[in-house]
């Protein structure tokens, strides 16, 4: 994640714009282009990939919303290398990771088995309906990266619906996704900051994820089914990501902050300036960190 002018430049710009850019659907893929995609998200997430810093900073926001003994279903778990972070610092809690795709779930199964975490379960579904569940079986729903594939506002306002449904009175929300930028320009600046370290495939999918972003007040509207007990936070200057939180459930107690830090530590030195940056950005809209891990 770029912290240098460039950057600032960008937000300062897209702050001003008055520019408002359509939602653009991400295009239908063949077999053999979402193979390729599958191994660039799944690439990406890993360990020493590039979004593993934002996917312990997420993993470090979603660990106060769960208690020990809880049942967590996280939409779209894609191929899990979020829903694994997660687990691992709620490790007397259980997670259901759902996704319509059986190639993300397959490869979520990979993952879960290669990391050798236990408390995961994965099941095929679609989240606007999530007709495999009863009403309030969930102590906590959570959702990072996934709501900008529906297809429509209509789909977005209906995954919430049913994720409000199955989740218990009391129960803790945790939604994360990008926000829709202002400006074209804007967006190949983020799809392409990295360009020298992701994958080419990468790169195009995650242009195509912005320009598929719902806006803020798409998101706020659906998300007004779960009331006032949940806040938004979005970065500042520009919503390149759009967060809807409940309050904490419960405190970091001493094992959690141990193993997060043991995850920390095997960061990269750059992954933890990223880190760093990420949570800088996010604190200057009110959203903190419950510890930090370093």
């Amino acid at each position: 994640m770029s912290s240098g002018p460039a950057m600032l430049a960008y937000l300062i710009v897209e702050r001003l714009s008055r520019r408002v850019l359509p939602r653009v659907q991400e295009p239908e893929l063949s077999d053999i282009d979402i193979a390729a995609q599958n191994d660039a998200f799944e690439f990406a997430g890993r360990e020493d990939g590039i979004l593993a810093s934002i996917y312990l900073y997420q993993a470090l926001q979603i660990a106060p919303l769960v208690r020990p003994g809880d049942r967590v279903l996280d939409l779209g778990c894609g191929p899990a290398n979020q829903l694994v972070q997660v687990a691992r610092l709620n490790p007397h809690a259980h997670f259901i990771g759902l996704d319509v795709s059986a190639g993300m779930l397959e490869r979520a199964r990979q993952t879960i088995e290669r990391c050798g975490v236990e408390n995961i379960e994965t099941v095929p579904g679609d989240m606007t309906t999530l007709a495999k569940f009863p009403d309030h079986l969930f102590d906590c729903v959570m959702s990072t990266m996934s709501l900008h594939h529906l297809p429509d506002e209509v789909a977005l306002q209906d995954a919430l619906r049913a994720a409000r449904r199955v989740l218990k009175p009391g129960g803790s929300l945790y939604l994360i996704d990008f926000g829709r930028l202002k400006r074209a320009a804007t967006q190949r600046f983020f799809s392409e900051d990295r360009s020298d370290v992701q994958p080419v495939k990468f790169t195009r999918d995650y242009l195509n994820s912005l320009r598929a972003a719902f806006s803020v007040d798409e998101l706020s509207r659906a998300a007004k089914v779960f009331g006032d007990g949940v806040t938004r936070y979005a970065t500042v200057l520009a919503p390149f990501m759009v967060i809807f939180k409940s309050a904490a459930r419960r405190e970091p107690d001493r094992q959690l902050r141990d193993t997060a830090r043991v995850l920390y530590r095997r960061l990269s030195t750059s992954q933890q300036r990223d880190f760093r940056l990420y949570a800088r950005w996010l604190r200057a809209d009110g959203l903190v960190l419950p510890f930090l891990p370093g």
